[in-house]
């Protein structure tokens, strides 16, 4: 079979215009930075943005406690205390005023104590009649400030503790590496229990036990990034045209640690959280008659078996706390590297 001759000629070919060029030229993906590529991700992580709107609300709710707080955490009504927890003309159980007593039986501690119908507690009252709604609002505000200084203390001493380590190198590295390594090997709790030695249980102790060693993983993390980063090309070109080390830091190795430095700090915060909880547990963080997570569940875990609301809703916003972090620093993680997704 023969196949027929095909004769191209001007009416085979299609003149293309201007517009079509320009649309073949076009990038159809808008151009991000990296740090809107990594906002994107995050976005995208569902798990992650519901942790970040419960701890927007919570840290919003803590440090507007003076305002919204329904009474002062610290007066005393002795004739008002170990009230259940109760919602004015509501129906919904566990806050309706009334409790089992230990021989079983259900009884309106409001009335039997005479409490105005006007006046409620929305989470009860502890054995000093103090407001267990107002406490928890002023706890979780003193170790939301705990733990933000404890990661203020890990950018001001482990970010440029790290750089230096991993940019000097040689004996000034290896000497470095030692001093973090005795740190380390030292307990927290030790190093509380010292400081009481010499300072009086509170914020400043607790504060400065946190700081001591807190900043080590940051320094440890930063130093094997700056390893990596001094060689790359970028950065050889810098030294070359004499560049100081504090302008490379500043232009080059800061900005390409970024990644590092959010996520850590991040993961800083509930490790702080629960440490100052741990210390005020077991009676050496914060002072009576002063409000803290950790406070609140000491107290609560006294009464626990008859009055379980005390220890209920401190551990709950704890427990909410460590949890919301951990997955909004996972979220994190993989929105700055998502090599380890």
């Amino acid at each position: 079979m023969i196949m027929e001759e095909v004769k191209i000629n001007a009416q085979s070919f299609q003149k293309v215009t201007s517009d079509q060029s320009a649309d073949q030229e076009k990038i159809s993906a808008p151009s991000l930075t990296f740090v809107q590529d990594a906002i994107r991700r995050l976005c995208h992580n569902k798990v992650a943005v519901v942790a970040f709107i419960v701890l927007v609300i919570m840290g919003v709710l803590a440090f507007l406690a003076p305002v919204i707080a329904p009474h002062n955490p610290n007066a005393q009504n002795p004739d008002y205390a170990n009230l259940p927890p109760r919602i004015a003309n509501s129906n919904i159980p566990g806050f309706r005023g009334k409790i089992k007593n230990a021989a079983g039986v259900v009884v309106d501690p409001y009335k039997a104590n005479n409490v105005p119908k006007n006046r409620t507690y929305i989470l009860g009252t502890d054995y000093l009649g103090r407001d267990l709604f107002s406490r928890i609002l002023y706890g979780t505000r003193l170790s939301l400030i705990i733990a933000f200084i404890a990661a203020l203390v890990d950018l001001i001493i482990g970010l440029p503790y790290g750089i230096i380590s991993g940019w000097k190198g040689g004996s000034v590295d290896l000497v470095m590496q030692r001093i973090i390594e005795i740190i380390s090997s030292v307990p927290n709790l030790i190093v509380a229990i010292l400081l009481l030695l010499v300072l009086k249980p509170g914020l400043q102790s607790i504060i400065l036990a946190i700081a001591f060693s807190s900043w080590v993983t940051m320094a440890r993390l930063i130093r094997a990034q700056t390893l990596k980063l001094k060689e790359q090309e970028y950065v050889l070109a810098s030294i070359t045209i004499g560049e100081t080390p504090l302008r490379i830091a500043r232009k080059h190795l800061i900005p390409n640690l970024s990644s590092t430095i959010i996520i850590q700090t991040m993961f800083s915060i509930p490790s702080a959280i629960f440490f100052e909880a741990f210390l005020s547990f077991i009676g050496i963080g914060i002072p009576a008659p002063n409000a803290s997570l950790g406070t609140l569940l000491s107290d609560g875990q006294k009464a626990f078996r008859f009055l379980p609301y005390q220890m209920w809703y401190p551990a709950l916003v704890l427990c909410i706390l460590m949890i919301s972090f951990n997955f909004f620093a996972d979220g994190l993680r993989d929105a700055f590297d998502p090599k380890s997704e």
